[in-house]
């Protein structure tokens, strides 16, 4: 918790509380449910929840943004970020159902109101959204597709709607298959710790 103290210091008493509370609750269902690997775990708060945060230094999403997180997993970076901004709703998808099931079990434990989870492909999702995001799910020819039809046209935020993602390593020739603009941030600039060396959030516009 000491990171997410230092960089995010203006956290509110239920915040604090929400994001001291995962960690016991994830190792509590990652008995139960595979969903972090062990050695994640040990690193947890920098690994999952600071890194998933990293989407708040690109964009502080306004209240009644509506955010489409794909291939959630576990919960991110969709949870963290319902926490830190609790005036923006989330619906988290994953086509894996047991994974949705933590996700859900988390969100309830900890009270958040904002933050919606279904077993579903990203397909099949109905609704607008003001920006899809995602932590490293697969290429982004590939992902673009599945979520083409999903980004509302009007913006409210200072980026224009589109898509966030959370990727690692040398991402030029991924990104050129896209033929898309694209604005690359390296967490390394906003969080200085080794793991995110070659982490990037990538943004594009609708």
């Amino acid at each position: 918790m000491e990171e997410i103290n230092y960089y995010f210091p203006h956290l509110t008493d239920v915040q604090q509380k929400q994001f001291e509370d995962l960690k016991a609750l994830y190792e509590e269902w990652n008995a139960q449910i595979n969903v972090i690997s062990r050695k994640d775990l040990d690193d947890f708060y920098i690994r999952h929840v600071l890194h998933s945060l990293a989407i708040a230094k690109v964009l502080e999403f306004k209240a009644g943004t509506k955010l489409l997180d794909v291939g959630t997993g576990g919960g991110f970076p969709s949870i963290p970020l319902a926490i830190l901004f609790p005036e923006v709703s989330f619906l988290s998808v994953d086509s894996i159902g047991k994974k949705i099931k933590v996700v859900n079990a988390i969100a309830q434990s900890v009270g958040l109101k904002n933050l919606e989870s279904k077993h579903q492909r990203a397909e099949t999702v109905e609704g607008k959204f003001d920006f899809v995001i995602s932590r490293a799910v697969t290429r982004a020819a590939n992902f673009l597709p599945w979520v083409k039809d999903k980004i509302e046209s009007k913006s409210n935020n200072d980026l224009p709607n589109g898509y966030l993602f959370l990727k690692g390593g040398d991402l030029r020739e991924e990104l050129q298959e896209v033929r898309k603009k694209y604005t690359t941030y390296a967490i390394q600039d906003f969080f200085s710790n080794d793991f995110f060396e070659t982490k990037k959030v990538i943004y594009m516009p609708k």
